[in-house]
């Protein structure tokens, strides 16, 4: 497979522009997403993390259940829970789930205040430490043929072992981020996966070209993703008037609602580096690349992943595989209407995005 194609699941039908004030788990909801995911040809899913979110465990053992092929990513933020407790708990969804469908995305904590809503008041840079730490436990028990030890600043185990382990070669894949210096020496050195928000491209080969030389430092390689919020229509002028429309939305939504403005308040705590260099973007214009758009990354405030590719299916295509040039093979791509899109992107984007990845892969191959 030249690529994979992520998604992201939220438990209730809410984003920055749409929907909200349905209950936090709305099962039905839940269901028809992960099911549109499934029935689009997603590879894998992501089950997001906050203080303030469902336990992203329990709802990956829900999506798994209800689609047949594709995967789940759940984001998990070290320092909660013993990494040999994560390693069972990832291996056992891993065997009910058929085998090869769970991921692991290691999200260090890019807000201060966030961490300490669920208690954790350990520094920045020790968190990475701690996150370290946490990814050779937690490696250690998924793969370990005998009991081991380990001693380190945050984590001591003594003749730890698991006999519950990963149902396929493939194992479970560790996805990282971060964009600190502390970050990329920990993911260069111990992720499997390295997870980018999307900047504009010579921004996007410099980090690239940054943590394959810290991966290579420790004789080692990293894969790359890449995550985007596509804005797709029939025309170019279609998408840019619907990308419109989003902004007017979510900006009618912050000013309107004492919670969406506290959640405006809460994206603005992130000290994560990821976050101030799409602020930076953002501030220096609105579209970058011809076609990435930024203005919802202005409005939020840089707490999440909110630029993307505005135009038609050929164009935001293009667009995507700019990155593959890159280097990129895995995308996270997620709507701002998003069961909507994920089911419109099913009959057209995702197949061209794959046939189009495929064309490319090819040619590489006969150089």
């Amino acid at each position: 497979m030249s690529i994979e194609i992520l998604g992201m699941v939220s438990t209730n039908h809410v984003s920055e522009s749409v929907g909200g004030g349905g209950p936090v788990i709305d099962e039905p909801y839940l269901t028809d997403f992960a099911r549109a995911h499934d029935s689009a040809g997603f590879d894998r899913i992501l089950v997001a993390h906050s203080s303030a979110s469902p336990d992203a465990f329990a709802v990956a053992q829900h999506v798994l259940s209800r689609t047949e092929h594709a995967g789940v990513l759940i984001a998990h933020r070290p320092g909660f829970v013993a990494p040999t407790q994560v390693a069972r708990h990832l291996a056992t969804l891993d065997a009910f789930s058929g085998g090869g469908r769970v991921a692991i995305h290691h999200i260090t904590g890019g807000s201060d205040a966030d961490q300490a809503r669920d208690g954790d008041y350990v520094e920045k840079d020790a968190r990475y430490r701690r996150t370290a730490e946490f990814i050779q436990v937690l490696r250690q028990t998924l793969y370990g043929e005998a009991p081991f030890d380990y001693t380190g600043e945050f984590y001591r185990v003594t003749d730890a072992f698991s006999p519950v382990k990963p149902v396929t070669d493939a194992g479970i894949p560790i996805f990282f981020g971060g964009l600190s210096d502390a970050a990329i020496e920990v993911g260069g050195a111990h992720a499997d996966v390295y997870a980018l928000w999307a900047e504009p491209l010579a921004a996007t080969k410099d980090r690239i070209e940054r943590i394959q030389a810290e991966a290579a430092r420790h004789g080692r390689t990293v894969e790359f993703s890449v995550s985007l919020r596509p804005i797709v229509a029939e025309t170019e002028d279609a998408a840019w008037a619907q990308a419109d429309a989003y902004y007017r939305a979510a900006e009618e939504r912050l000013h309107a609602s004492p919670l969406a403005a506290q959640w405006r308040v809460r994206q603005g705590e992130s000290n994560a580096v990821g976050a101030q260099l799409l602020n930076a973007h953002a501030a220096e214009k609105d579209v970058h690349d011809e076609r990435l758009w930024f203005g919802l990354n202005r409005l939020t405030g840089g707490g999440g992943n909110s630029t993307g590719p505005v135009g038609t299916p050929e164009q935001v295509v293009e667009s995507i595989l700019k990155y593959y040039d890159l280097g990129v093979r895995k995308f996270l791509i997620r709507g701002y209407d998003p069961l909507r899109d994920v089911q419109q992107w099913g009959t057209e984007l995702v197949p061209l995005l794959r046939s189009r990845a495929a064309e490319r892969e090819q040619v590489g191959a006969l150089v």
